[in-house]
């Protein structure tokens, strides 16, 4: 399992802050891995059903009053939402290849997939550098045709303040208003 040390209690992803726009209003939004709620902080209050999964029950714990969450060891233990489908998925910071296909598979017909993870190249700046935990190349383009998915934003390339070498995509099950994926300020004018 790849996670950063500070995953649950780092500032959202900005990444899927900018991208939070394609999410079906009022749909039903799982953060994978979510760690202490990040993701699901940030959006709370924009009217989504908010769900989140990670196999640590004691940072879910200050969640469940709030949010809809489970625990569950999505890597050894079987898949804990069967085949319930939601409107978006946010995972950020985490990678378990053999879950990619799972993940896909409950993305629901107009469904947005946010994902941001470390990529081949990290190992020079620190954690994780385990390849089994960093995207190849193009992986995260190769899923998303894999699946179905139309590619919407794709990025692969260094970040700073910490430097870390980042792959992230934005990808729609089915087809999207073009409208809807233009920008409109910065990051941070979406939140």
């Amino acid at each position: 399992m790849a996670v950063a040390a500070a995953h649950g209690t780092a500032r959202p992803s900005a990444w899927v802050l900018r991208w939070a726009h394609l999410l079906r209003p009022a749909g039903r939004v799982l953060d994978v891995a979510c760690g202490g709620g990040r993701h699901l902080h940030a959006l709370d209050g924009r009217g989504f059903e908010l769900h989140g999964v990670d196999r640590d029950a004691q940072a879910l714990q200050a969640l469940a009053g709030r949010f809809a969450v489970r625990v569950a060891d999505i890597e050894t233990g079987p898949w804990p939402y069967g085949d319930e489908r939601f409107d978006g998925l946010i995972v950020t910071h985490y990678l378990w290849r053999a879950l990619l296909p799972t993940l896909a598979a409950a993305l629901a017909p107009g469904g947005v997939a946010l994902m941001e993870t470390f990529a081949q190249g990290q190992e020079a700046f620190g954690r994780p550098s385990n390849p089994a935990f960093l995207l190849r190349p193009g992986e995260l383009l190769e899923w998303a045709a894999m699946s179905g998915l139309r590619v919407v934003a794709f990025e692969d390339g260094l970040e700073s303040e910490p430097t870390r070498r980042i792959q992230r995509i934005a990808a729609v099950r089915g087809p999207v208003d073009d409208a809807a994926t233009k920008l409109a300020g910065s990051p941070e004018d979406r939140s």
